[in-house]
């Protein structure tokens, strides 16, 4: 008769790998639509993020030019309020990771 050993061996648990994917810098993208206007496009801007006259002229020249520009880049929670609050305003707005660093 064989006896079993009540002691077992356990590995550790492997680390799960979203955490990376959280942290880091992301990036508010404004992307070019056939809808709004560019004065609207300067408009909002100015009133979401606080630029001036010629960064928000720069950016919507760039939305409209090259079909996006990076309007803002950081954490991710803001990031994605920004993003929020620039659909509701209905611009097409995305985020992505900023790799650049």
């Amino acid at each position: 008769m064989t006896r079993f050993s009540a002691r077992t061996e356990t590995a550790p648990a492997p680390r799960a790998e979203t955490e990376p994917a959280l942290a880091g810098l992301w990036r508010v993208v404004v992307l070019n639509d056939p809808v709004n206007l560019m004065s609207y496009v300067v408009l909002v801007f100015r009133k979401v993020f606080g630029f001036d006259e010629p960064t928000a002229r720069r950016h919507m020249l760039e939305v409209h030019e090259q079909g996006r520009s990076v309007v803002w880049s950081g954490l991710r929670e803001k990031a994605e309020a920004y993003v929020f609050t620039l659909q509701q305003w209905h611009l097409t707005a995305i985020l992505e990771p900023d790799e650049t660093r």
